[in-house]
């Protein structure tokens, strides 16, 4: 399996020049291409730290934190954490390639991260990320996504086998199909924090095991959003507008905007509602917190007949 060293290449290289070309002639190629560091040593520890306070705890009530899955702790809507976050989903050098790859009409449809838990289990094998509708779509169509890194990775790294990305319609991948590959095809995306890569997600891929130390790391998608999704997509509200921070949207461009899905309807579903997939646990924990607000509320009110009682008492 073939490693890559850090890409160290200043950050202010103009988004037209011949290093944005060479990007995008190797990610036609193999379907990966790794990126020049977007952000520097201070933008991404102010990430950092945005990043890990919604991982302070699971979501609950009011305390906005991470979406619990059993290998996995999922921060969504990562555009509302830190500027850096926005940054780097409209950093010229992605747009300059994203341009020249996916047309003129892509959109960013989604921006999640997740800190991966240790495990030995493959819980995240081989695939094509499965997003259209195949029956509405007979064309492939374009879809990348871009990658950033937040820790450093020396396990449980991205895997990608270049050069099967435009094949064939995405799917689940058996591992015994992938052993015809000779490892010399297969990246592993091993990295330091703030290692950023973008890769056509019809391209076989993988989260890799084992994971030997909690990995963090965010995804960027970027498709046409007028291409009809696969059912399950529309069912669940995925890739539904962007949640956005108005504090971090100073100085966008029309193509910024456009980017982002300002005014942009195609996916909007009025009120929607997800299906509980927990109901009676969600019921018992409902429970339990109002129990815990009336306990609260009741110790509040002897608190304050017992400091009237005393007030009295001692004039």
């Amino acid at each position: 399996m073939q490693m890559h060293a850090d890409i160290a290449v200043s950050p202010t290289i103009d988004a037209d020049s011949s290093i944005v070309e060479g990007l995008v002639k190797q990610l036609k190629k193999d379907g990966l291409v790794r990126l020049p560091r977007l952000v520097d040593a201070e933008r991404l520890k102010a990430m950092q730290s945005g990043f890990r306070r919604r991982l302070g705890a699971m979501r609950c009530n009011n305390i906005d934190g991470y979406e619990k899955e059993l290998y996995r702790h999922v921060v969504q809507d990562v555009l509302t954490v830190d500027q850096g976050f926005v940054d780097i989903g409209l950093h010229p050098i992605v747009k300059g390639v994203l341009r020249r790859y996916l047309g003129e009409s892509y959109a960013l449809v989604e921006t999640k991260g997740w800190r991966s838990l240790p495990t030995k289990r493959d819980f995240h094998g081989w695939h094509g990320d499965m997003w259209y509708d195949e029956n509405a779509n007979a064309d492939m169509p374009y879809e990348v996504k871009l990658a950033f890194y937040l820790t450093d990775v020396t396990s449980g790294a991205f895997n990608y086998i270049k050069g099967t990305h435009r094949l064939n319609h995405p799917r689940l991948v058996r591992n015994v199909e992938v052993s015809k590959y000779p490892t010399s095809d297969v990246d592993v995306l091993t990295g330091s924090a703030g290692t950023a890569f973008l890769f056509d997600t019809s391209g076989i891929h993988r989260q890799s095991v084992p994971i030997l130390e909690e990995r963090e790391a965010v995804f960027y998608n970027y498709h046409d959003p007028r291409v009809k999704l696969q059912s399950e997509a529309e069912e669940y509200y995925r890739y539904h507008p962007l949640i956005l921070n108005a504090a971090f949207l100073g100085n966008l461009t029309e193509e910024d905007e456009r980017i982002l899905g300002f005014g942009n309807k195609v996916r909007y579903q009025p009120q929607p509602a997800r299906q509980n997939a927990h109901p009676r646990l969600h019921k018992a924990i409902s429970y339990g917190y109002r129990l815990t607000l009336r306990i609260g509320d009741l110790q509040e009110r002897v608190r304050a007949r017992l400091q009237r009682f005393m007030t009295r008492n001692s004039g």
